[in-house]
């Protein structure tokens, strides 16, 4: 069930806090709860670092700037029939410490939850050292995790108190950021099923994470231009829907997909070899990050400077449905 409530309205506080709260309501409720990071503390639960060290001092630990031996603590506790959430930025927790999350974790089939702060774009003023623009792709050859790309709060909040110990899963969190609000309290989220968030017959918009609220924008211009999208959040980039996107694509005849990425590795790439793979023929652009490296910057002027802007996807939006046209693709 999808409750849809977007109206470009944007969340009171930001994802950090609301992220920090629902931690503190899971370990409450959950005693195999335990929580890690990298020497990232006030940097993601803020003013409630001391609240929760205070309150579950036995169950919290901060190794410091080792995020390899972050993943490993998380291992060892696994093993001992508790449930991790190690906490840290993305470009270091994926691409610096991946092969022992590989091994120690994957290879190990240990449950842990894996939440990477400041994908993309959002990694603003920490410069191209700390800006993960190929987190999702690194993560995907990972047998067997599954990967969330956050849309909202109420998406965070399902996703964060789902403890299974048996899934190893990703999760992208763009902490300092306050997100459009898309779905209401009554949705339900299932790994592996995107959701569909509006009807159209021109044009399929895949998108996950704050790409979604972009989508669902960039859709009501594109229908006062007489152009009708399809939107999808693909909040779960692996396992992908590739179901429900060839059937739209299929409908369509053009897909454009979304991303705070990499145009190259994660949900762009998800979506074209699912179109691939299952013949659907149809026209086909990305709204991501090209063949770059990141920068240093205010996250507004990234997001344009990357490409990622709803204006970006408006106009590539009606270049793929022109194109569509000029050769013969459904109207």
């Amino acid at each position: 069930m999808v409750e849809l409530i977007y109206d470009g309205t944007t969340e009171s506080v930001e994802l950090k806090q609301q992220f920090t709260c629902v931690l503190g309501e899971l370990m409450e409720q959950d005693s195999r709860v335990v929580l890690g990071d990298a020497d990232v503390g006030f940097s993601v639960y803020g003013d409630k670092l001391t609240e929760l060290h205070d309150k579950y001092g036995d169950r919290f630990f901060d190794v410091g700037i080792q995020e390899a031996n972050l993943v490993g603590f998380a291992a060892g506790l696994g093993l001992t029939s508790k449930i991790p959430y190690i906490v840290t930025f993305a470009p270091f927790l994926t691409r610096r410490a991946y092969d022992t999350i590989f091994i120690s974790l994957a290879y190990a089939k240990i449950g842990a939850k894996l939440i990477g702060c400041d994908p993309g774009f959002t990694s603003a003023f920490n410069g191209g050292s700390h800006s993960a623009l190929e987190d999702t792709g690194i993560m995907r050859c990972i047998p067997g995790i599954t990967i969330v790309d956050i849309t909202d709060g109420t998406m965070l909040k399902s996703v964060v108190m789902d403890a299974d110990p048996n899934k190893l899963v990703y999760i992208r969190m763009p902490r300092g950021m306050k997100l459009k609000k898309v779905y209401g309290s009554g949705t339900e989220f299932t790994y592996g099923e995107a959701l569909l968030l509006k009807e159209g017959m021109d044009l399929t918009i895949v998108a996950a994470g704050l790409m979604v609220a972009r989508a669902l924008e960039a859709s009501q211009v594109l229908n006062e231009l007489g152009i009708r999208a399809e939107v999808i959040d693909a909040f779960t980039i692996k396992p992908l829907d590739a179901e429900l996107i060839c059937s739209s694509a299929a409908k369509t005849g053009a897909v454009l997909c979304c991303e705070n990425h990499r145009e190259v590795g994660g949900l762009c790439s998800a979506v074209a070899e699912a179109l691939v793979r299952n013949g659907i023929a149809c026209s086909y652009n990305t709204v991501a990050v090209g063949d770059r490296f990141g920068e240093v910057g205010p996250a507004d002027y990234l997001s344009k400077t990357y490409g990622l802007e709803t204006s970006d996807i408006i106009t590539k939006a009606e270049k793929l449905v022109d194109n569509k046209k000029r050769f013969g693709g459904s109207q």
